[in-house]
């Protein structure tokens, strides 16, 4: 029997990686680990390793990693201690292969951990862009590091390639998103309000984080956005904290005190996969500048406002307004999101993220790979002719 270890380190990335974990746990011939770590393990984030347990998900281990600050001496420091734990769990464990999604740090230092034990990486959402933030180098430097990896979009899947990689060893499977959007069984909006215990009536869906390669913008982009919202009384707001990136922290504690004073506006750690879901498929529109807004929201033909440089760069379809960080130009965007013409122009726009079926190619794959002995971790550089 072969064994992999799936590692997840934020609620996000969990619900993405779920119906992969459940599929790959079904078959006779493979062992799953799942390996919780980051800010699953932190009450401050809504220490979602809750989330994974209430799925029953079996857990292989727990490795707290997180300081209790987020600066980048915090982040260096975490990552370090990723670097040192990880090392430990693979060396004990040995699994076959690791798999891992995504670009924050903390996957960064596990990658290398794994690296430097030998085990091959096994990579999903390579080759995306996001020039506004340390993500960007930190998902190139995973993929390099890794052996296969699993694209959400063929310009991606090229972009891979362009990086070095054999193209046999890159699979354009679509957005994990886009399969939880269109197969998880929804919440209908009385049941979502009473799990909630808030009354929504017309309401939005709000996540602001930090934009990583800027320096100290949280405060004035944050002020903003709550400006620019204070114009729409008659929405309720419901926000999503930030997740554990440098001066996440600074971000929820605005919105904090701007929720003691505001009837209207609503701050939760973490919505988890299904509610957040089942908001979207109710919202008047989507806020802020989380990748779920061009990725999972456009399953459901709701508005985006895409706010600053976090995601420039991703593909995003015909449901997303972008607009800079200033108040008078979310102003404007909200207007047009909440517009009969505009809802009207995206009824029927398509997702740019794939059709839906993403954790069966990547459990095949995967199975393949493990099975077959075909992953050998001498990689080969794939040159491009110019």
């Amino acid at each position: 029997m072969k064994s992999i270890a799936i590692v997840t380190a934020t609620r996000a990335e969990y619900g993405l990686l779920k119906p992969v974990i459940t599929k790959l746990i079904k078959r006779d011939n493979i062992e799953v680990r799942v390996v919780v770590t980051g800010a699953h393990l932190v009450s401050e984030f809504g220490y979602t390793v809750q989330e994974i347990r209430k799925d029953n998900i079996p857990i292989d281990k727990e490795i707290e990693i997180l300081l209790s600050s987020d600066t980048p001496v915090a982040v260096s420091k975490s990552m370090g201690l990723a670097i040192i734990s990880f090392a430990e769990y693979f060396h004990e464990k040995r699994p076959d292969a690791v798999m891992v999604l995504g670009d924050r740090y903390e996957m960064l230092a596990i990658c290398c951990a794994a690296m430097n034990e030998r085990i091959p990486i096994m990579h999903l959402h390579g080759g995306e862009t996001t020039e506004g933030l340390i993500d960007e180098a930190v998902r190139h430097a995973i993929t390099k590091m890794s052996y296969l990896h699993f694209t959400s979009t063929e310009s991606y899947r090229r972009r891979v390639i362009q990086l070095g990689e054999v193209p046999e060893h890159v699979f354009n499977v679509g957005a994990l998103g886009v399969e939880n959007a269109l197969s998880e069984s929804l919440l209908s909006k009385a049941d979502l309000e009473e799990s909630l215990g808030i009354v929504l009536g017309r309401f939005a869906i709000g996540t602001y984080h930090p934009v990583t390669l800027e320096d100290n913008t949280e405060k004035k982009q944050v002020d903003d956005l709550l400006q620019a919202i204070d114009n729409f009384q008659d929405i309720t707001f419901l926000f999503t904290k930030a997740n554990a990136d440098s001066n996440g922290r600074i971000i929820n504690e605005i919105l904090r005190k701007y929720e003691e004073k505001h009837s209207n506006f609503y701050l939760v750690d973490s919505l988890g996969m299904k509610r957040y879901l089942s908001a979207l498929k109710y919202a008047e529109f989507v806020i802020g500048n989380s990748s779920s807004g061009l990725i999972e929201t456009p399953s459901f033909h709701v508005p985006t406002i895409n706010i600053g440089d976090r995601q420039k760069g991703r593909i995003s379809g015909d449901t997303v307004i972008n607009c800079t960080p200033k108040a008078e130009e979310i102003v404007e965007a909200i207007k047009i999101a909440v517009s009969p013409k505009f809802k009207d122009k995206i009824k029927d726009a398509k997702n740019p993220y794939g059709d839906g079926n993403t954790s069966e190619k990547v459990v095949a794959v995967t199975e393949k790979y493990l099975m077959d002995d075909e992953m050998n971790i001498k990689k080969k550089f794939n040159d491009l002719n110019f």
